[in-house]
């Protein structure tokens, strides 16, 4: 089995959660209140086809699996969140007409001529040939320590894209934006149409939008008692 390509699970998510503030994510709030709660299962996509729907389920699992401490993506409805994101024009705000400079360190900013819909539609198009090339299967019907070593190929750009096909994105580019959004739709309000009745906040003890609890911030090795609180009231 590779070496996994995400340390701690509730490490990087706390820390996530402390480095993106919930009211400043750029996300758009589910207008049908009844996504806030829909069973995965029965969830129909509005932008993934069937076929990208299936990579979607799959990685999202490997990246936040249900195994260990804390519920995993699928339990908390992130490939909802990155369906509903994604169709309702996340990232339509990007500037993306040229020049770009492909080989520019990544402090001179975003540098790619897609937008977060492209990534997506590219990437998971790309990452499907290259599981066919190394497994002869597609993604969702490798073994998990496949799908871990592909998903870290990704990563570290070892799939390369130029050769596939595709010379203005890069394999990771690809991952950083599944990654990223992927944690997103774990820690976001589920208004957002992910983190399903607040389990990953309840996991990492975060209180979510209560009004005040300034009373417990320098209270330490202590669990917070209080269920966290959505936007919208709901209470976990």
């Amino acid at each position: 089995m590779s070496k996994p390509f995400i340390p701690s699970r509730r490490t990087l998510l706390v820390a996530s959660a402390a480095a993106v503030p919930l009211v400043a994510l750029p996300l758009h709030a589910v207008r049908d209140r009844g996504l806030e709660g829909v069973e995965l299962s029965r969830y129909q996509p509005v932008f993934f086809t069937a076929a990208e729907w299936a990579f979607v389920l799959a990685a999202c699992d490997r990246l936040i699996p249900a195994e260990g401490k804390g519920p995993g993506a699928l339990e908390t409805n992130v490939p909802v969140f990155l369906d509903h994101q994604l169709h309702a024009g996340l990232g339509d705000d990007i500037y993306l007409a040229a020049p770009h400079q492909l080989d520019a360190p990544a402090t001179l900013g975003f540098q790619m001529s897609h937008g977060p819909q492209a990534v997506y539609r590219l990437g998971i198009a790309l990452a499907q040939k290259a599981a066919q090339a190394r497994h002869q299967r597609p993604f969702e019907q490798l073994t998990h320590a496949e799908q871990d070593a592909l998903l870290t190929a990704l990563q570290k750009n070892d799939v390369h894209f130029d050769e596939l096909g595709e010379p203005t994105l890069k394999a990771s580019q690809f991952f950083g934006q599944l990654l990223g959004d992927t944690k997103n739709g774990y820690l976001a309000d589920p208004k957002y149409g992910g983190n399903k009745d607040m389990k990953a906040w309840v996991a990492i003890g975060f209180p979510g939008a209560r009004g005040a609890y300034t009373e417990w911030v320098d209270q330490h090795d202590r669990p917070y008692p209080l269920g966290p609180v959505s936007l919208s009231g709901q209470r976990a």
